[in-house]
């Protein structure tokens, strides 16, 4: 028996260094393959240029800007679909205040002088009601004079 023992104790040593062998073929397996997706990785973003932007290191082009120009129209009055269909660009901590600034500096601007327009015809539509009331008052009391006599 003891020799069948010993034959045990050898397989079981045998079959430790397969697995050791197996693993060690897997880990470099797995660290050829991350090198390679690596390296593909990075040769894609450095030679991505299609030559039609110029970049000093041959990557990739510089991003659009987001800022709008003008996103209010500059040639008439702010109407409701402007207001509507405004959006303002974010920034890396929310939306840019000065365009923000601008846009409620234009409309606080505008709401104004619509508020002042409608104080004048508002004024010119009571003078205008006054007036006729006076008239009236004129032609009543003309009537009654003529009426009186």
């Amino acid at each position: 028996m003891a020799r069948s023992g010993t034959m045990c104790g050898r397989g079981h040593a045998a079959g430790v260094e397969r697995t050791y062998l197996g693993e060690m073929a897997v880990f470099w397996f797995l660290l050829i393959s991350l090198v390679v997706v690596v390296a593909a990785v990075t040769l894609a973003v450095v030679g991505s240029g299609d030559g039609s932007q110029h970049t000093a290191g041959g990557g990739l082009g510089d991003a659009p800007p987001d800022v709008l120009d003008e996103p209010l129209p500059p040639d008439r009055p702010v109407g409701r679909a402007d207001v509507d269909g405004l959006r303002l660009a974010v920034g890396v901590r929310g939306y840019r205040m000065r365009q923000v600034d601008d846009v409620l500096d234009r409309l606080g601007a505008e709401l104004a002088e619509r508020d002042a327009r409608i104080a004048e015809l508002e004024s010119a539509l009571a003078g205008a009601q006054a007036a006729a009331m006076g008239r009236a008052d004129f032609f009543e009391q003309t009537q009654e004079g003529s009426d009186g006599r």
